[in-house]
């Protein structure tokens, strides 16, 4: 099984955060950045399933050359190889993100495209389904279980009092909730 997880970097949430003597930025002097967590659970779900079902998983990020420090701590967490796109800007808008990330998945083959629920620093939900449209495949968001059989996958989602179970077929792309898994150590 090919699986691909989307990846950003992010401000650590841990970080103090200090306003710019512009008084209208934040300074990002000292800032320290991670995996974006939403993403690292959908990345340690694609490991866990490679584990489970033979493949690669492969994650894909958009963003600086900074971003190499996020492609290396997601290879030393169990990812086999890695596509960055380099952008020194990285897009403020969710529908340009969502574009250039689908341009260069359509150049890929994978069955299954693993996405965190949200950035936790712009706590935007929207990239995984925008891309997920581009591509015409189906995506599930909100996920806290995947079962892969036989080329259908039933992904489970929490909703206000119960759960909700979908099943569909491969290529699919899924966002991850914190519940999908729990990130191993690099």
């Amino acid at each position: 099984m090919k699986i691909l997880v989307c990846v950003r970097r992010v401000p650590d949430t841990a970080t103090r955060i200090k306003i710019a003597s512009s008084g209208k930025s934040v300074d990002t002097t000292n800032v320290e950045y991670v995996i974006n967590p939403y993403e690292e659970y959908a990345l340690e779900a694609g490991v866990q399933l490679k584990e489970k079902h033979g493949g690669e998983v492969t994650i894909l990020t958009l963003g600086p050359e900074k971003s190499s420090q996020v492609i290396l701590k997601g290879l030393a967490l169990g990812a086999d190889k890695a596509i960055h796109l380099k952008s020194e800007a990285f897009p403020e808008d969710p529908s340009a993100t969502a574009r250039a990330l689908a341009n260069e998945l359509k150049t890929v083959e994978f069955d299954m495209i693993l996405f965190g629920k949200k950035g936790v620093d712009d706590d935007n939900q929207q990239v995984g389904p925008m891309v997920a449209e581009i591509l015409g495949i189906p995506c599930v968001t909100q996920v806290v279980k995947l079962e892969v059989t036989n080329g259908k996958v039933v992904a489970h989602r929490e909703i206000e009092g119960g759960a909700l179970v979908v099943e569909t077929t491969l290529p699919a792309a899924f966002t991850a909730e914190k519940d999908l898994a729990i990130p191993r150590y690099a």
